[in-house]
């Protein structure tokens, strides 16, 4: 798929290659806001399922009713901090082992894992 090049989807990928802590919609309007002052967050969204459906980034929920944007689009798992809510990259792969298994018993085919762990993120563990 041939995309037009947009300025505001540049400046969203641009943010999220900055960041490791898997920002929302919201947080990445109120930060092009600032630069941008005439960005909707309808702009932010229609670019945000782009970009996502393009490959280029990763979204997921974690549990707090929203959709959390990651621009690390290789095998990868995260921590879910409980007790601040922060999200962060663990270098852990599901196993092949596992999609074939879940393969096995759903009778469907495995495409894509994302793998969660919850608890507490080092700063909060360290408190």
């Amino acid at each position: 798929m041939q995309v037009k090049y947009s300025r505001q989807r540049e400046a969203i990928l641009h943010f999220l290659e900055s960041r490791r802590d898997h920002p929302t919609a919201d947080v990445i309007y109120a930060h092009l806001k600032m630069q941008d002052p005439k960005i909707s967050l309808g702009t932010v969204y229609r670019n945000l399922s782009l970009l996502t459906e393009l490959g280029k980034i990763r979204t997921f929920a974690t549990g707090d009713g929203k959709e959390h944007y990651d621009p690390n689009t290789s095998a990868h798992s995260h921590l879910i901090c409980r007790s601040c809510g922060s999200v962060s990259d663990v270098d852990v792969i599901c196993p092949e082992t596992t999609a074939q298994q879940a393969e096995n018993k759903s009778g469907g085919r495995v495409e894509d894992s994302q793998l969660f762990f919850y608890g507490q993120c080092e700063k909060c563990a360290g408190k």
